[in-house]
């Protein structure tokens, strides 16, 4: 009896060292990172395109190329804003090329499916592009990671600050997906706590370029602030129909509720000048930031440093080095890894990723201004939001993981 439990002691032993063997090391004998974007649509030119790609492979070059001895390779295609696109790629990414992290995912439609999907195959997402707070909330997975900024974040940066500034009185022209209806719910809900009031709302569908009849309903709201919760060409053709038709003339102003130097740069600072919007990162706030972003101007071919396009290099620093750290690209021993760094990067200051997923660190209001520094330099910092403040708490964020 006693040998048997003894072999029996041996053989579980021996069972456990080699799955911890199989789990050690590299997969495949190379990591891959797959960079699911937009490449061509509405947010190509500012969060996602080819510029994403781009700062993934300099955070690469920077690595050295390799991680425990086994090269990095990343991949990317363009889900065209459709989920069940988006889906597909990944599915075949994870089932044929044996991806192992998925990253950038601009637009949350697209994000909210790709999180679910790969999550469900045990492999890590780190979501920068797509906004909707749910991905940390009601949509949490243990694999995916939203790392950036969220709508929450943005309702209490650019919300809040026209609200103080006077603008009690709301009407949102809205993005028709999940998106911008995150946007507009988290903004009226800061708009009504501080005792501001919505007067109406307009659904418009993604990548629309006739805003007229959704100004006019706007204009005639009589509301004091037009709150556009959308992003990228959107807001760009928003703003641009919105001061044709005098709306901002007229004593209307608007707010930018998801803005970035890209867009502005497309208005112009003529038309831009003036309004506030909330971002996670600012190329001009110190001196490391200028560095990265003079390196990535020389590798991207002059692609617009936003913040999303920060975040992807840092993100996949902060991947690589949680492999290096775990011994291993196996995706629980990641996302632990994950879960305990502190990123000290020129992105993100003390920042950390909680349990649900979400990357806590400091966002910023910006003013848009004349550039004095170079082409990018179109706005300038007028307010640090403290991560505590710019985010739920981690019981208050909705995430069914967190108990």
């Amino acid at each position: 009896m006693k040998l048997r439990k003894s072999l029996g002691v041996s053989a579980a032993v021996v069972a456990l060292s080699a799955g911890m063997a199989m789990a050690a090391g590299i997969s495949d004998g190379v990591v891959k990172i797959g960079v699911l974007g937009d490449m061509s649509g509405v947010y190509s030119t500012d969060f996602s395109g080819e510029g994403a790609v781009a700062a993934v492979k300099m955070a690469v070059r920077d690595f050295g190329g390799t991680v425990l001895g086994k090269p990095i390779e990343v991949i990317s295609a363009d889900h065209q804003n459709k989920a069940d696109v988006a889906s597909a790629i990944a599915r075949k990414w994870i089932d044929e090329n044996h991806v192992d992290m998925i990253t950038e995912l601009t637009n949350s439609a697209v994000a909210i499916a790709v999180q679910k999907l790969a999550s469900a195959k045990h492999v890590i997402t780190m979501t920068t592009g797509g906004a909707a707070a749910v991905l940390t909330g009601a949509d949490c997975t243990p694999y995916g990671i939203h790392y950036g900024y969220d709508t929450n974040a943005l309702a209490n940066g650019t919300g809040s600050a026209v609200v103080k500034n006077g603008g009690k009185s709301w009407y949102f022209i809205t993005a028709d997906y999940a998106f911008g209806h995150a946007l507009q719910d988290s903004t009226a809900a800061v708009v009504k706590k501080m005792g501001g009031k919505v007067l109406g709302s307009s659904a418009v569908p993604l990548g629309t370029t006739d805003f007229s009849s959704y100004m006019l309903q706007a204009q005639s709201s009589g509301a004091q602030v037009i709150g556009l919760a959308n992003a990228g060409q959107d807001t760009v053709n928003s703003v641009k129909q919105a001061h044709e038709f005098g709306i901002t003339s007229g004593g209307q102003s608007l707010a930018g509720l998801l803005m970035t130097i890209a867009d502005v740069q497309s208005l112009g600072t003529d038309i831009a000048k003036g309004l506030e919007f909330t971002s996670a990162w600012y190329w001009n706030t110190d001196e490391a930031s200028k560095k990265w972003a003079a390196e990535y101007k020389k590798f991207s071919n002059d692609a617009a440093p936003t913040f999303s396009r920060a975040a992807d290099y840092s993100l996949t620093m902060a991947y690589l080095n949680a492999i290096k750290a775990a011994g291993t690209d196996n995706p629980d021993a990641v996302r632990a890894e994950l879960g305990k760094m502190k990123i000290n990067d020129f992105f993100a200051k003390g920042g950390y990723i909680r349990k649900d997923g979400l990357l806590m660190h400091d966002m910023y209001l910006l003013k848009v201004q004349t550039p004095k520094d170079g082409k990018w330099d179109v706005a300038k910092v007028v307010a640090t939001i403290p991560a505590d403040v710019a985010y739920p708490s981690l019981k208050d964020g909705g995430c069914p993981l967190v108990k």
